[in-house]
């Protein structure tokens, strides 16, 4: 391997905005800011879609003051972009960086910005144009192979496991059946997490349906009705992409027109119709007075005043790390290796190709959930609950005796 290149560099950050995902942009100005190979560091605004248009702003110039504040701020601090570049598109975000002697390309995203960082990287290569690649993980999904966690999950984890654990108190106060629709296309990680804040034999979320889980509507009754005659109450958490029995989504099943975004995949979280469908079906099937449904949509991805401290420790050093991996490797990803769990949490990063991530997504593993295919099992919990922080405790006198 060459010696690192004396030039400049870009990041970006793509897809779906978290609560962390800041702390690693910040992570990588830091990082930059210690080597002298990078002269310049840019940030391409709304990502992808910056540097085809040659729009950037200056990284270096950022007081500590300021990165402090941005690394606590949710959302993209730079803009996103959900544009999937094909190689023409990469062809032009190359001649950018020719232009302006960007040789050092960090992206921070899923596994579709694995894979723009992997043409990109391609590209360069069949040029003879020396340029590395690095992809710096980000989801709230948690969806990405190789790595045992995604920067952004552990905050939004954190959001749906505390918003439950109001809800359940909510449900306690005024029984009924209440319904919360989750963020999870494919994967259930973040559906799941409803169950963390569980403190009381009888605290909900009683009932948790995930994608990889297929479930018809007389099972989905059922388990309401079940629930529902034994506790006089019931909260069920729903991820956005439950799909019937047929492997079909219940949203593709009601969406009257598919909107798609530009991957393809068709609108889940910009509407509460999934969860005002299943309240309905229960409102006509089941004797209960009190329905009521919520979707969680887009405030999962970026609620203020609400990061895991775990989650941002890890996402800072993960834009950390690949501007180290950059002074001595072409390419890749970084990735997180668990190595201790309960109390003796703890993680250290690794390197793997670009390859290995990009264009896949990785499920939740069946021993996360329950033989009945509606709850998590403790293994799950002992899996996330490190990455939320801690969550808050609570009270509930309802269950005291009575005099």
């Amino acid at each position: 391997m060459s010696s690192a290149p004396k030039a400049n560099a870009v990041v970006g950050q793509s897809g779906g905005p978290t609560g962390v995902i800041n702390a690693s942009l910040v992570g990588v100005i830091e990082e930059a800011n210690k080597h002298p190979e990078i002269q310049n560091l840019y940030g391409a605004v709304h990502a992808v879609a910056g540097m085809v248009k040659d729009d950037f702003i200056d990284l270096k110039k950022l007081s500590a003051d300021t990165l402090e504040l941005v690394a606590a701020s949710p959302s993209s601090a730079i803009g996103t972009s959900r544009d999937k570049p094909d190689e023409e598109y990469c062809a032009r975000i190359l001649e950018v960086f020719k232009k302006r002697n960007i040789r050092y390309f960090f992206y921070i995203g899923g596994n579709d910005s694995a894979n723009t960082a992997y043409i990109i990287n391609t590209m360069a290569a069949a040029a003879d144009y020396e340029l590395r690649a690095f992809h710096i993980p980000k989801t709230v999904d948690n969806d990405l192979l190789v790595t045992d966690h995604c920067p952004g999950f552990g905050t939004a984890a954190k959001f749906v496991a505390c918003a439950l654990m109001g809800d359940d108190l909510d449900n306690r106060a005024m029984p009924g059946i209440k319904i919360d629709c989750v963020m999870g296309r494919h994967a259930g990680f973040l559906t799941a997490a409803s169950a963390l804040g569980r403190q009381r034999d009888d605290d909900g979320p009683h009932l948790v349906y995930i994608p990889e889980r297929p479930v018809s509507m007389d099972k989905f009754l059922g388990d309401v009705e079940g629930v529902y005659k034994k506790l006089g109450r019931c909260v069920v958490a729903v991820s956005e992409g439950i799909c019937d029995t047929d492997g079909v989504t219940w949203a593709e099943k009601l969406a009257e027109v598919k909107e798609t975004d530009s991957h393809g995949n068709v609108q889940l979280s910009g509407t509460g119709a999934l969860a005002d469908f299943l309240a309905g079906q229960v409102k006509s099937n089941l004797d209960a007075k009190r329905v009521r449904a919520d979707t969680f949509g887009y405030l999962q991805r970026s609620f203020a005043g609400l990061q895991s401290c775990v989650d941002a420790r890890e996402a800072r050093a993960c834009g950390q790390a690949a501007v180290k991996f950059a002074m001595d490797e072409v390419s890749g990803s970084v990735a997180i290796k668990r190595t201790g769990n309960g109390k003796d949490y703890a993680v250290e990063l690794f390197r793997t190709e670009l390859g290995n991530v990009a264009e896949k997504t990785k499920s939740m593993p069946a021993e996360f959930i329950n033989a009945e295919g509606n709850g998590v099992t403790d293994a799950f919990i002992e899996y996330a609950m490190p990455l939320t922080g801690g969550l808050p405790r609570t009270s509930y006198l309802g269950n005291y005796p009575r005099i």
